[in-house]
């Protein structure tokens, strides 16, 4: 299924790589502090936060795997992911902005220093860089291997050229790069979205009349399912409470999102990013979404396609993520620029993850770690370019992660991406002990991380074998309640009222 590009294509993928080194240059001597290089000087504007977390959260699976998700069985319940995920980010702008913005923090972790000590937020920040680090790094493993069967682009070249570029702009421009960077982004996988949209309606017998027609009769475009099912991942239960609980910790204790926030010219300016950006990523999986509900119709005039499909499933060798890379491949007009747009649109969405994803850890490292093994302060310029090079230092770490990946099972990939997810749950259930109770300390608050860590993993890789099956967007809540309990447990036992470390 490889595809070779036209002249025209290639133009427009290479125009995209180049358009973020330019940005990148082109903010990169307003850094003169690293307040500036980490934070944009706490002065970017709402809409381009709102566009950088829209564009940090979308990854490659959004752009190839969603539309999968539609093609199939699941319809479009999907999107009741994104109602949980609303929910949840006016629960973040009320409960966990005020705390971000109550003196010059640099870290989300910070937070938790002072209020229980260095320790927990060493261990918080170890978490948030151990996993966000390996979860990227996958992310680009698999990001190339898409391009890999959709360009014919050769594997360790799509990672090092990934890598390398976003490195780039992210070292030279800092926040500033990486926020107009994802905003730019942003625009261009949503442009390839709509694009894609018209191009497969346009190939269905029938047009739009018989999408819409297929979509009904076989329940492609079924948005809500109220079953109480522990085990499926798509209702309006696991949705609306798991979506909430999820991105109140991946959004309201993840240092990736809360330096955005911490970027913003005022709390109430990041409230609005923070809460308009759950109504884009809505309208983004719709969109999405969509796009399965039409290769559905589309394919469902194409029987010899879906017999090959069918033997290849049964031999595990095909899975709905495939439904949209076929199309793109076989029947996208070939060296008009519009595969080049997909293309274009593939790479933005990894690569403003990438970003974010070594900005931050940067940040966590240096105010986290670095700042308190140091004897004496550093000099303002010392610390900048220290942080520049961790920026260097985390990329050819996810680099190298990404190729090594290839010796993997997809299994294996699919593990490791899960477990990177726990921390969300876990760091919420850290936060909750120590903004919803006095008598929490640092002991109770690491022994209820540990203890919902266990449960997770449990859940994860034992329970199956006891026909114990917990869909995973349950899973944040489950490692959030499982910390704050166990954690405020200790507390009762170990310290007194109102005790803290």
């Amino acid at each position: 299924m490889d595809l070779h590009l036209g002249w025209i294509d290639a133009v427009v993928m290479l125009a995209y790589l180049a358009t973020a080194v330019i940005v990148g240059l082109s903010v990169s001597g307003r850094d003169k502090s690293l307040e500036a290089y980490l934070l944009g000087d706490r002065n970017l504007p709402w809409w381009a936060i709102l566009g950088s977390i829209v564009a940090t959260e979308t990854s490659t699976a959004t752009v190839i795997s969603v539309p999968g998700k539609a093609y199939g069985p699941d319809g479009m319940r999907f999107l009741q992911l994104a109602l949980g995920y609303c929910l949840g980010r006016f629960i973040i702008v009320r409960v966990f902005l005020p705390l971000y913005f109550q003196g010059k923090l640099f870290t989300a972790y910070q937070v938790l220093e002072k209020r229980f000590g260095g320790l927990t937020k060493r261990s918080a920040s170890l978490l948030f860089l151990v996993t966000r680090n390996l979860s990227d790094a996958l992310r680009l493993f698999l990001t190339a291997i898409v391009l890999q069967r959709l360009a014919g682009l050769d594997f360790v070249t799509s990672v090092i050229v990934m890598g390398t570029v976003t490195i780039f702009y992210t070292y030279f421009g800092g926040m500033r790069s990486v926020v107009w960077n994802d905003c730019i982004q942003f625009v261009v996988y949503l442009v390839g979205g709509i694009a894609a949209v018209f191009v497969i309606a346009n190939q269905v017998p029938g047009g739009w009349d018989e999408i819409m027609r297929h979509g009904r009769e076989n329940g492609n475009l079924q948005v809500l399912d109220f079953r109480p099912l522990l085990s499926y991942p798509f209702t309006f239960w696991a949705g609306l409470i798991g979506g909430a609980v999820l991105t109140i910790g991946t959004h309201g204790t993840d240092h990736m999102m809360v330096q955005r926030y911490l970027s913003a010219r005022s709390q109430a300016d990041a409230g609005r990013a923070v809460v308009l950006s759950g109504f884009v990523v809505l309208a983004q999986f719709a969109l999405f979404l969509f796009i399965g509900v039409e290769l559905a119709a589309f394919y469902s005039h194409q029987p010899e396609i879906l017999e090959t499909w069918r033997q290849q499933a049964a031999e595990k060798r095909w899975t709905t993520d495939d439904v949209f890379p076929h199309f793109i491949v076989n029947f996208f007009p070939a060296n008009t620029g519009l595969i080049g747009l997909m293309l274009a649109a593939i790479l933005a969405a990894a690569m403003s993850t990438l970003s974010s994803s070594l900005n931050s850890s940067a940040s966590a490292f240096v105010n986290d770690f670095y700042l308190s093994w140091r004897k004496q302060e550093g000099t303002p310029a010392h610390l900048f370019a220290f942080t520049r090079w961790m920026t260097v230092a985390f990329g050819i770490v996810q680099i190298g992660i990404a190729i090594w990946a290839r010796q993997l099972e997809k299994a294996v990939v699919d593990n490791a991406l899960t477990i990177a997810g726990f921390s969300a749950g876990l760091l919420l259930g850290v936060f909750s002990l120590g903004v919803l109770t006095k008598r929490a300390n640092q002991t109770s608050a690491l022994l209820g991380g540990a203890v919902g860590l266990a449960v997770l993993l449990w859940l994860q890789f034992l329970a199956p074998s006891w026909d114990i099956k917990i869909a995973w967007p349950w899973f944040a809540l489950i490692g959030a309640s499982t910390t704050f309990v166990f954690g405020y447990l200790v507390a009762l036992v170990s310290s007194p009222p109102g005790a803290t470390e």
